[in-house]
């Protein structure tokens, strides 16, 4: 079986369904931790860049305004689904120079050379990251580099684990009920861990690893009502429901009105922000 059959599955089916429902909350709040890591750290103009688990290609898009016409954004997701998306978001931005394809980053010919490889939560959901960050290196030309950012370690992410506490108080220790349902992979928290990504990084063959920390307030809705739709939808509170299946279905009501109470501490006139923390992990093959 293919390593990374079953999250391709729910990343192909359930989850774009379920991110295309949170497009905007996804690719507005939390985007700011990918604008801030290619503020700090911009590809240069006419670069070759390959953005991995590239998703609806917003950062794809960014890139591309970054290198300019001389240089190329090519957006890389296993997902069929989100290609289709991407390319055609390019397609209506008139963005010639962005592109897109499907493939399994830990597995298949990624293409290239490419002078930078970027990721904004793409990354943390391989079956195995050294395989996946080793078949990385071998598409990057002479002098070229990866730029990752994932989520740091869980209770410095407010916007998903007050929810994911509040369902636990519901749903504490529920099995995965549903097996007919496939899972993420290892989870938004894979990499929150800069002594173990160092290693792995290591034994993908990199080296200049370094770590930088960036804490931001996100916005997860527009009001206290869309943010409990978010956390019953996306992340740790919401797989827990799905995948506890006819007890999940259940408690749905008692959730919905525990994260309501758990959130509201986050409420602001103009919308629900939440703190919120990634490594921006950069690193060059040794």
């Amino acid at each position: 079986m293919h390593p990374n059959a079953e999250a391709i599955q729910a990343w192909d089916g359930v989850l774009f369904e379920k991110f295309s429902r949170f497009r905007h909350v996804l690719t507005t709040g939390l985007a700011i931790h990918g604008t801030e890591a290619l503020r700090r750290h911009p590809p240069a103009e006419g670069a070759r860049v390959l953005d991995l688990g590239c998703g609806f290609g917003d950062t794809t898009l960014d890139i591309a305004h970054a290198v300019g016409p001389a240089g190329s954004a090519v957006g890389v997701d296993a997902a069929v689904n989100f290609v289709e998306e991407s390319t055609r978001g390019a397609r209506e931005a008139g963005v010639k120079h962005a592109r897109f394809f499907t493939a399994d980053v830990q597995t298949e010919d990624l293409g290239g050379p490419y002078d930078l490889a970027f990721s904004r939560f793409g990354v943390m959901f391989f079956a195995s990251l050294v395989a996946a960050l080793r078949n990385v290196r071998r598409s990057l030309a002479p002098g070229g580099s990866i730029l990752l950012v994932v989520w740091r370690k869980r209770e410095d992410n407010s916007w998903m684990h007050t929810a994911e506490e509040a369902a636990k108080q519901i749903l504490p220790a529920v099995p995965h009920d549903n097996p007919d349902e496939p899972t993420c992979g290892p989870g938004p928290f894979s990499m929150a861990g800069a002594d173990v990504v160092s290693a792995q990084l290591i034994a993908a063959g990199y080296s200049h690893i370094t770590f930088e920390r960036f804490d931001a307030d996100i916005c997860i809705g527009k009001d206290l009502d869309e943010a409990v739709a978010f956390a019953t939808t996306i992340g740790p509170a919401g797989e827990m429901i799905r995948l506890a299946a006819a007890k999940g279905i259940d408690e749905t009501p008692r959730v919905t009105a525990a994260l309501k109470e758990a959130l509201a501490q986050f409420q602001r006139p103009n919308g629900v922000f939440a703190p919120s923390s990634t490594w921006f992990v950069r690193a060059k093959p040794a």
